[in-house]
């Protein structure tokens, strides 16, 4: 018996066929209408139904230039069960070049949402109906917010066996153990049933290529171990370091910055990451460790004051790679 097709919005998406979907959203006091873009994989042959989403941060573009590379390599009529992908999802934080919506409010701490909230409740509410709620997988796609980079890696419920074979699957670096953030995406999405993967790598308004190799060989990991792709023809990827325990190296002075540690790299308590300076080079303090761990973040600001979060290092699980 063939597949029925798939309803979104006002469309209806025949088995063996992609199709792109504008959800509408608001509109402009031009006038304009701004849609929700969407585009929908409904494959020909029964399986799962997975969504991906990216740039619920205006400023977070990694994930579109994955989620763009992700669709190419498809075919509709070979794929098992559906992919429902929302490249941009703050669509107007990205044509305004801004991390929030025009309100300032962070889309990312709005969800679930309300029909007739906020701005940003609205756009929650449209999507957790329209797409989350259709989903048993979904992986939302990040990078560090402005002025931060982090290292390709997994941050979801490791206490969830489903969860974490498919963050195992995914094969990042480091899987993070992450508690549930109110009005996310992620905890919205987990209240409806829903196994998450948040993947944080690079920086914002970057196109870093490294991350984005990342993000697309991940997504396509997941899906051929949900059976709707064929097996990964790659390399395995190294076992992902699993971490329950992350915290960051602050400045404790104000100054300017010279700092060493690089992304994935092991350090030691009290190892030397970098230093302060004044302006004429003086050195003011010295950046240590606080303990073991892997660096799986890093600012990439110059100056810094006192308190500022400058690396970030994740514990390793007993000391063991998984």
């Amino acid at each position: 018996m063939p597949r029925e097709s798939f309803a979104i919005g006002s469309v209806r998406i025949r088995p063996g066929t992609t199709r792109e979907v504008g959800l509408p959203i608001t509109r402009l006091v031009t006038g304009s209408e701004v849609s929700l873009p969407v585009r929908v994989v409904h494959g020909r042959h029964d399986g799962p139904t997975i969504w991906v989403t990216a740039a619920t941060h205006g400023d977070e573009v990694v994930g579109i230039e994955a989620v763009r590379r992700v669709l190419a390599a498809l075919d509709p009529k070979a794929f098992r069960g559906t992919l429902v992908a929302v490249p941009i999802v703050n669509v107007l934080g990205f044509t305004a070049g801004d991390r929030y919506l025009p309100d300032r409010r962070d889309l990312n701490r709005s969800f679930p949402g309300s029909a007739r909230g906020s701005l940003a409740a609205r756009i929650a509410h449209l999507l957790m109906a329209e797409v989350i709620s259709r989903g048993d997988v979904g992986i939302d796609l990040h990078t560090g917010a402005f002025g931060r980079t982090n290292l390709p890696q997994i941050r979801a419920d490791l206490d969830d066996p489903r969860t974490l074979a498919l963050a195992q699957a995914f094969g990042a670096p480091v899987i993070l153990h992450a508690r549930l953030r109110d009005g996310s995406l992620r905890a919205a999405a987990r209240e409806r049933g829903c196994a998450v993967l948040v993947y944080e790598g690079g920086e914002a308004w970057r196109f870093d290529e490294w991350a984005i190799e990342a993000a697309v060989a991940g997504v396509r990991r997941v899906l051929a171990a949900l059976e709707m792709t064929d097996p990964v023809d790659e390399q395995p990827p190294s076992p992902s370091l699993i971490s329950r325990q992350s915290s960051w190296v602050r400045a404790r002075r104000t100054g300017i910055l010279q700092l060493d540690a690089v992304l994935g790299q092991r350090v030691e308590a009290q190892e030397r990451l970098g230093g302060l300076s004044d302006s004429f080079g003086k050195r003011l303090r010295l950046v240590h460790a606080a303990g073991p761990g892997v660096v799986i973040g890093r600012t990439t600001a110059p100056l810094v004051n006192r308190g500022d979060a400058l690396v970030h290092i994740a514990v390793e699980e007993d000391g063991h790679d998984v």
